[in-house]
């Protein structure tokens, strides 16, 4: 006869041998089979508890009438019933105790969240007025730090280029080379670098503080959708603002570097710019342009995904803000190598004019 079952996991045996002897000492053993998890049988007698260890198994048993005086007896054949159960729990165990690191499902987030904001923008589910509150932040305020860095750079190279190229007698390819160089790599990158750090690190902190205070869940209540809302306008500002700014800063670096070579080194102002103007084409200020479009999206959506995926209170939304600045500067550069090999291929003679 079938002893225990699934509904009934607790059994309870008489030895026979024993209680015909003497009804008083009867002889109770308790079988526990409650869950997978029970790795140990208890057997009571009186007062002693016995404890044999087991593997974890699902077992069931049977019992076996005793033909002779009617009592069931305890020896009995025992059927594994679990071996598929054990598999399966196994898995679920191993599974439920893994977790992806937080880089994998947060770079994860930045393609799910540009997916979401180039899906909003070509449905046209733009809210505008954050957007031109969002591109007054990016653009106008963060000028002067953008040209005051522009301008230290354009004359620290302005020093080294006019120092060896007058040694070789070429003064009038010092304009070109500080075109070309401004316009192709630092305008773009110098200008990128500036607005990681100052606006890219406002996006996360803004956005971290009203995840971990449960903000952007009551726009979800309210019936707002916090891409619609918060991220969209911050990453259009962004690339709206970020190829002007790059513009501006090209003009303002060549024009302290020809002011530097002017009134330090004795080469004329109209030397510098005639140099320029024969050196640089309008494919490289339009790629310098196409270069701050993409950096300015790059810097974007990291630091709004880095925000909205912060945990952990005031101590997360420090986290965020530092790991969003360093992986967009990272993504910036990374970003600028693939563009240059693509825009700028083979031998340029740029310069042959210059000469």
């Amino acid at each position: 006869m079938l002893a225990t079952s699934p509904n009934y996991p607790v059994c309870y045996f008489v030895d026979s041998r024993i209680s015909g002897v003497n009804k008083n000492c009867q002889k109770e053993i308790k079988l526990l089979c409650s869950s997978p998890l029970s790795r140990k049988l208890f057997f009571a007698q009186g007062t002693q508890i016995h404890k044999v260890l087991r593997p974890s198994q699902l077992k069931r048993c049977y019992v076996v009438p005793n033909a002779n005086d009617g009592y069931p007896c305890v020896s009995a054949s025992i059927e594994d019933t679990a071996a598929s159960h054990e598999l399966n729990y196994e898995a679920e165990t191993l599974f439920s105790k893994w977790s992806p690191p937080k880089y994998l499902w947060r770079g994860l987030s930045v393609l799910i969240l540009a997916g979401q904001v180039i899906t909003r923008i070509v449905k046209g589910n733009v809210h505008w007025r954050n957007t031109l509150q969002q591109l007054e932040r990016v653009g106008p305020k963060s000028v002067g730090v953008c040209l005051l860095t522009s301008a230290f750079v354009g004359m620290a190279f302005t020093i080294q280029f006019v120092r060896e190229f007058t040694r070789l007698g070429l003064n009038r390819s010092v304009g070109g080379v500080l075109a070309l160089a401004f316009s192709r790599e630092l305008s773009p990158v110098v200008t990128s670098i500036v607005v990681a750090g100052r606006i890219g690190s406002a996006f996360a902190a803004e956005l971290g503080t009203m995840q971990v205070s449960e903000q952007t869940d009551t726009l979800r209540v309210l019936g707002a959708n916090p891409v619609d809302y918060l991220v969209t306008p911050r990453v259009i500002a962004s690339c709206m603002a970020l190829p002007i700014l790059t513009l501006m800063c090209f003009t303002v670096g060549m024009a302290s570097s020809a002011i530097l070579s002017d009134s330090v080194y004795g080469i004329s102002i109209n030397i510098i710019l005639d140099s320029a103007q024969r050196a640089l084409r309008s494919w490289d200020i339009i790629s310098a342009m196409i270069k701050s479009g993409v950096f300015g999206a790059i810097i974007s959506t990291v630091s709004c995904a880095w925000g909205v995926t912060t945990l952990g209170g005031a101590k997360g939304v420090g986290e965020s803000t530092t790991s969003a600045v360093v992986i967009s500067l990272v993504g910036i550069f990374i970003a600028d190598f693939a563009l240059s090999y693509c825009f700028f291929q083979g031998a340029g003679n740029s310069l042959k004019n210059c000469v």
